[in-house]
């Protein structure tokens, strides 16, 4: 796989728009990142995954997944080292990025409750 390829899967993906960070690629969906690629030079793509979701990828595929060094592998950060990755395990890969990605929004969303929705309780006391 290549990075045309990664990015060709991730727009595939229903919501979901590249940007720029720090100057490469990346894709979000509802305005929160879930994957980018690394440096071309370096072949990799970048997935964010719970810490059980990282060790089950890299249990499953070490030749394919390592997790980023230092503080971002430990929060789940994840690299894929796409020349040793296929179609479906990229796809799979990204696809599980994406779903995290809205699973994680949603209850941020459900946390807030309606009256984040309007404005907040803020503006509520305030007469707005």
């Amino acid at each position: 796989m290549t990075a045309t390829d990664f990015r060709r899967i991730a727009l595939s993906l229903e919501g979901v728009e590249e940007f720029s960070h720090a100057g490469l690629p990346a894709f979000r969906i509802g305005g929160r990142k879930f994957a980018s690629l690394a440096s071309q030079a370096e072949g990799y793509g970048n997935l964010m995954f719970t810490l059980e979701q990282q060790a089950a990828f890299v249990e499953e595929a070490p030749e394919i997944f390592l997790p980023i060094p230092g503080g971002w592998g430990r929060m789940g950060h994840t690299h894929i080292c796409l020349a040793a990755a296929n179609e479906d395990v990229l796809t799979g890969a990204l696809r599980t990025a994406w779903k995290l990605r809205i699973e994680k929004s949603a209850n941020v969303r459900a946390k807030r409750g309606p009256l984040a929705a309007r404005g907040g309780a803020a503006n509520n006391r305030r007469g707005m």
